[in-house]
């Protein structure tokens, strides 16, 4: 069990039978009444973020997050299939559980898959990934104002923003929290 009093960024418990993250929490002292802690967090399943008020004396349990590494394996159309590359277990995730966390991953890739309680919630796609572009319109010479983009659409079929200079077959080092195009390779 965890106290209000000692929350801390990150920290991961259970806030009303919800799995909730701790974003931000500050401990408030008036000079007349009792202290409270002022917490915004995160619930990891909907994503909502919300603000509460707590007695520093409330205790909450601590959430076990599991978070394992998988192999991504294929998409069949209705579900993607993630492999335990140690047991050899096999999992498949609907396209709502997956979401848009798969749009920068190749067949084959290795991934985390979060859960609690044997619910998984979240894919963690690695930081970086290296994408060959598949189509991309040329640039030209003179069209080279400070910081101009194009569209360029990867092997995944994910669209990036890529300087003009790039071109299709390139390689390129995308990050995958932000979609943004950081090299080519």
């Amino acid at each position: 069990m965890i106290s209000a009093g000692d929350f801390k960024n990150g920290i991961t418990l259970e806030i009303d039978g919800n799995v909730c993250q701790i974003v931000e929490f500050q401990h408030v002292k008036p000079g007349k009444g009792a202290a409270f802690v002022r917490t915004k967090y995160k619930n990891i399943i909907t994503g909502s973020v919300l603000e509460k008020s707590f007695r520093p004396t409330e205790k909450f349990p601590q959430a076990r997050i599991e978070r394992v590494d998988m192999q991504y394996l294929y998409n069949d159309g209705d579900l993607y299939y993630f492999m335990n590359t140690e047991t050899f277990d096999q999992i498949g995730l609907t396209a709502d559980q997956v979401a848009d966390s798969l749009k920068f991953v190749k067949e084959n890739e290795m991934v985390k898959i979060c859960s609690h309680n044997g619910n998984v919630f979240a894919i963690e796609p690695p930081l970086f990934v290296e994408l060959e572009v598949i189509e991309t319109e040329p640039g030209f010479a003179g069209n080279t104002a400070q910081g101009a983009t194009k569209p360029a659409t990867v092997e995944t079929g994910a669209q990036v923003q890529v300087p003009l200079f790039v071109n299709q077959g390139d390689k390129l080092k995308i990050d995958t929290r932000t979609g943004e195009y950081l090299s080519r390779v």
